[in-house]
């Protein structure tokens, strides 16, 4: 009999890509706002209510719910949006679970490389490195102290964090936001341009969250990023050889950015490198460990 997998953020790229990838070894369910299928279970974070169905007999959590980050500019009101999707999702499924009585035998939470804080430094950062003090900073630690809690009150037998970089896909997310500019000719990078952008394709950070589904060793945070570092001039200079289109427009100043973006600017125009190399030495093997690669697959072999 199939273990059975919940899995939240239901409409996400990531979600939609791995139910696919599990379907065939686990049995598959979401937690969902409406419910349009069988498989899924209704919630709602803001009246704390849930299906407890979701829940009977499940063996796994992997919890990717929250808010975009980039979707909206940082309100007051919307900084607490990107907080409560994160946490107060994973407090009522904690909640629940303590309620029936149920031990996970994994909880694996999506979590942010932002932990580190949103700076452009030469400092390649680790796991065991000291969190940052912005805001998103802070976002990702009570993202992952809420993961956290699942261990320390004994409702799963493991708990995994998948610090995840900028995730590159055709469908959706930053590098789709990114291609049309480029192909009408007036593509450039951001501000400097020097800042750092840790990026993983689609497949590989989809692959990961099954790598660490099926090897019940891992616990703790893991940086899930590419090993092969990129500024975000260099990732606009690669789309566009992908595409094969010519970049002589300049530079989008930073203040333009501020302008427009305001705080939420920050993780635009700065960024460090991390490791994955704690990631690697588990034994998990890239499938696009190269930028052109992963972009050559993104953009030409599927359009």
């Amino acid at each position: 009999m199939k273990e059975i997998i919940l899995i939240t953020g239901a409409g996400g790229m990531i979600a939609r890509q791995l139910a696919q990838r599990l379907d065939k070894d686990y049995t598959i369910r979401f937690l969902t706002r409406t419910k349009r299928d069988e498989n899924q279970f209704e919630w709602d974070i803001h009246k704390k209510t849930i299906d407890e169905a979701a829940l009977e007999n499940v063996s796994h959590v992997i919890h990717l719910a929250g808010a975009n980050i980039a979707e909206k500019k940082w309100t007051q009101k919307r900084k607490e949006e990107l907080i409560s999707s994160r946490i107060d999702s994973a407090q009522l499924i904690l909640d629940t679970l303590k309620r029936k009585n149920i031990v996970l035998k994994s909880f694996i939470s999506a979590s942010g490389i932002n932990v580190y804080g949103t700076e452009t430094t030469e400092k390649i950062y680790k796991e065991e490195d000291p969190k940052g003090h912005d805001f998103l900073s802070q976002v990702v630690t009570l993202w992952e102290k809420a993961a956290d809690r699942f261990l320390t009150e004994k409702r799963a037998e493991r708990v995994v964090k998948l610090r995840t970089a900028v995730v590159l896909s055709d469908k959706e997310g930053a590098l789709k936001k990114m291609i049309p500019p480029i192909r009408y000719y007036i593509g450039s990078p951001l501000g400097s341009g020097k800042q750092y952008m840790p990026w993983i394709h689609l497949n590989d950070i989809c692959s990961i969250y099954e790598f660490a589904l099926k090897n019940d060793h891992m616990n703790g945070a893991y940086n899930s990023s590419s090993p092969q570092h990129s500024t975000n001039e260099n990732l606009t200079k690669k789309i566009a050889e992908v595409l094969k289109k010519p970049l002589f427009m300049p530079n989008i100043p930073s203040f333009v950015l501020k302008l427009i973006f305001g705080e939420l600017s920050d993780p635009l125009l700065k960024g460090s490198r991390v490791s994955s190399q704690k990631l690697l030495d588990e034994g998990f093997r890239f499938e696009f460990p190269d930028l052109k690669d992963a972009l050559e697959d993104l953009l030409i072999k599927k359009n």
